[in-house]
């Protein structure tokens, strides 16, 4: 669901409303590539998930405004007790997030004693709790070869996640069963026919991708397999003239901005993650002016939960 762009005119106030309000209040805008393009314009940061999660530990804004989905503001509250948070919208919520409870994980856990824990930043504050080590999709490698020699290992929540980890590094892990609804889209079938349609192509596939654990893609000399952040460095960097994308739509505006010789295509037009696309930049600008959409982890889930967001961003 794209958002509807606003008069030039309505955009040039509202530019200017929120250049006071940000300065008045101290505010920091965060966003993630998958947002829309006018509001990846105006945050005052925009990356992945592991990148958003440094920026919110770091800031000394008063107030955070999260241009993103609902367990990314959470994890904003969670290493930054002490500002506010607010999110554009309260209904960008995430489906691979959605797809586990605290109470579910708990369960799992209780029916592997011993086992290590390790979640996709990609869940709530309540799934974060019970989880000894957050990952990423830009560190995730190095999380479990950090932690498997010393424990066995569970994965949540995404199965696609899990499954190419464990095929790049053997390495044994139990696996939840949940899974991104866009990402899921992307098979190996969906995949390789444009491959075969674009066979000069660079093909950039994000590990969340149904088909990027397949043998088929994972050993294509094409093929390059990597977090939101590595698809947009390599896009840059390749010496290839086409490059097949293959993850959400919104990433191919920063790609567009390193790479703009480049002709990108993506890999399927259903790429898109509606809950990504409701911030607009008429809901950031309402959202600073009237501080509303606050989300708020309290103290105690916030401290049980931080634990594994900080082993994670000890290892980088």
């Amino acid at each position: 669901m794209s958002s509807t762009k606003a008069p030039a005119q309505d955009s040039k106030y509202l530019l200017e409303e929120l250049t006071e309000l940000r300065h008045r209040k101290r505010a920091i805008l965060l966003g993630h590539y998958y947002a829309n393009p006018e509001v990846q314009d105006v945050c005052d940061y925009v990356g992945d998930s592991l990148g958003l999660s440094r920026e919110a530990a770091k800031s000394e804004a008063d107030i955070i405004v999260f241009c993103g989905v609902h367990f990314m503001a959470e994890t904003a509250s969670i290493l930054a007790q002490d500002k506010r948070v607010l999110l554009p919208s309260l209904e960008a919520m995430c489906s691979l997030a959605n797809g586990i409870t605290g109470e579910q994980l708990a369960a799992w856990r209780e029916a592997h004693p011993g086992y290590f824990v390790i979640s996709y930043v990609n869940t709530t504050a309540d799934v974060k709790a019970y989880t000894d080590c957050c990952c990423t999709s830009s560190n995730a490698l190095q999380v479990v070869k950090r932690y498997a020699p010393d424990h066995r290992l569970m994965f949540a929540p995404d199965r696609n996640l899990g499954r190419y980890i464990r095929l790049q590094t053997g390495i044994p892990m139990e696996l939840w069963d949940g899974a991104c609804h866009v990402h899921n889209e992307f098979t190996t079938a969906v995949i390789t026919a444009q491959m075969r349609k674009y066979p000069e192509a660079r093909v950039l596939v994000h590990p969340e991708s149904a088909g990027a654990s397949e043998d088929e893609i994972r050993n294509d000399p094409r093929v390059f397999i990597s977090s939101t952040t590595g698809m947009i460095n390599e896009a840059a960097r390749c010496a290839e003239r086409q490059i097949l994308v293959v993850t959400e739509e919104g990433v191919l505006h920063k790609m567009r901005q390193v790479a703009p010789e480049k002709e990108l295509i993506l890999v399927a037009p259903t790429a898109q993650c509606e809950h990504m696309k409701h911030a607009t930049l008429q809901s950031v600008v309402e959202c600073l002016r009237d501080e509303k959409n606050e989300v708020r982890v309290a103290p105690s889930l916030a401290a049980r939960a931080r634990v594994s967001i900080d082993r994670m961003l000890e290892i980088g």
